[in-house]
């Protein structure tokens, strides 16, 4: 589930401190009013959460995960690595 940032459209607030977060699904519309205080709310756009430096996963780190890997032999069949 993604995490959205709502503020308090007038000010802060001593209940929610005039931002929070939440948890909810996508299909879920968004707030319009704070769960703690009942005044409007507005989302807020923040920064996503990228990887660094993506590399690539090799054989290996695939088996430490605990993944089996399979190596193609011919058409529709494939042998345990």
């Amino acid at each position: 589930m993604p995490i959205y940032e709502y503020e308090v459209d007038d000010g802060d607030c001593n209940l929610c401190g005039g931002c929070f977060e939440l948890r909810r699904p996508i299909d879920r519309p968004e707030l319009t009013d704070c769960p703690v205080c009942r005044r409007p709310v507005h989302k807020v756009i923040s920064r996503t959460n990228t990887p660094k430096v993506a590399k690539s996963l090799s054989i290996s780190d695939a088996k430490q995960a605990g993944f089996t890997v399979l190596e193609r032999r011919g058409k529709g069949e494939y042998e345990k690595k």
